[in-house]
């Protein structure tokens, strides 16, 4: 689903030159073939925002304000798995009977199936998949629905041949250097564990380090924020909640039911040198509430919306965009107070020293 309509998840991706609505060209440039050009190799490339048949990329029909709205489109004919097994294993039966085997060798079973696939793909429906993505002209961000590390490697490949330059994926690290120019690598591993026998992690967690920072500031300080241009908004934390630390022992551990950030599990967790890797997250600002699942690698996953109030199709888009730039821009407000704590070193020793007495307490609940 694009940004549109509904739920929204997406990540967020650095450009590091500024782009004006001129940049629709080069989107059309890389329009998407017409479907029916679709054969045995997939196709891709862009289309409009209305849907994956619209081969329209103008300026009238995919800019809306400050943002431009595509979608990448890959099309294949996709040949479902069992049906495949089915085919193969039926020819090779037949294939063994003309030749009077009771078994075929590697090399003649990669045959039959090459023949099966040659035989079968060109009968199979075309299988769509897109990435819903828009480019911020005031932000120079592109946003897109690119969410496993596959969609991500094939997107930035598209959208680097597009502009000409090369998007860079916002992470906890990528955000700390482009913000406050921290280096994570320079950052010492933290434990925010009272038990001191437990080993630090090898390497950096920053993510996490921030979600768990979260977590305490929001139960101890009340979670109450104010953005730079002084608009204020709260933050609430709740379930399912996943904790993460590697090592030796069970690396993950979920809690969904109930109060899991009240509970004594919690705590356990946290004793046992875990970190909060994943969590709701609800911000409220000005009367509406916005949701999403938030994960230590930033990814904004199922973001709900407050209700809008445009009708047309581009003042809509529009006005969701900028409903998910004020969650964004909370949400590294937040990073960068983390931040800020995190490289002033009496200012996070005290937080640390807070952060585990807050531990022993919510694991003795």
């Amino acid at each position: 689903m694009g940004f549109e309509s509904g739920n929204v998840s997406f990540r967020l991706f650095y450009l590091t030159q500024q782009f004006t609505s001129a940049v629709v060209e080069e989107f059309a440039k890389r329009l998407a073939p017409p479907i029916e050009k679709l054969d045995r190799d997939p196709i891709s490339g862009w289309v409009g925002p209305r849907h994956l048949f619209d081969r329209e990329i103008t300026d009238e029909k995919c800019v809306a304000g400050p943002f431009l709205s595509v979608q990448l489109l890959k099309a294949e004919k996709k040949i479902p798995s069992s049906l495949l097994r089915a085919y193969q294993k039926l020819e090779e039966d037949i294939e063994m009977k003309a030749r009077g085997i009771e078994t075929l060798s590697r090399k003649a079973k990669a045959e039959v199936k090459a023949r099966v696939i040659a035989m079968l793909q060109p009968k199979m429906p075309p299988t769509l998949q897109s990435i819903p993505t828009v480019l911020d002209f005031r932000n120079d961000l592109l946003i897109a629905g690119a969410l496993s590390d596959q969609q991500i490697d094939a997107f930035v490949l598209y959208a680097k041949e597009t502009l000409d330059t090369l998007p860079i994926l916002l992470t906890a690290e990528t955000a700390a250097m482009s913000r406050k120019q921290v280096n994570a690598k320079d950052l010492d591993p933290v434990m925010f564990t009272p038990d001191d026998t437990i080993d630090p992690p090898i390497e950096g967690t920053l993510g996490m380090d921030f979600m768990t920072w979260l977590w305490f500031a929001w139960e101890k300080e009340g979670g109450v924020y104010h953005l730079p241009d002084g608009r204020e908004f709260g933050i609430m934390l709740e379930g399912p909640v996943t904790f993460f630390r590697e090592g030796q022992g069970a690396h993950e551990v979920a809690l969904r039911k109930g109060l899991p950030l009240n509970s004594r599990e919690a705590g356990t967790a946290l004793i046992c040198g875990k970190k909060l890797k994943r969590a709701k997250v609800t911000l409220a600002h000005a009367g509406a509430s916005y949701t999403a699942n938030m994960d230590s690698d930033f990814g904004f996953r199922g973001l709900k919306l407050p209700k809008g109030e445009q009708v047309e199709d581009s003042g809509k888009i529009e006005e969701r965009m900028m409903f998910v730039e004020f969650f964004w821009s909370a949400w590294l407000h937040l990073f960068d107070t983390f931040l800020d704590l995190r490289t002033d070193p009496r200012k996070w020793q005290k937080t640390l020293a807070s952060m585990r007495d807050w531990i022993g307490t919510l694991a003795t609940k």
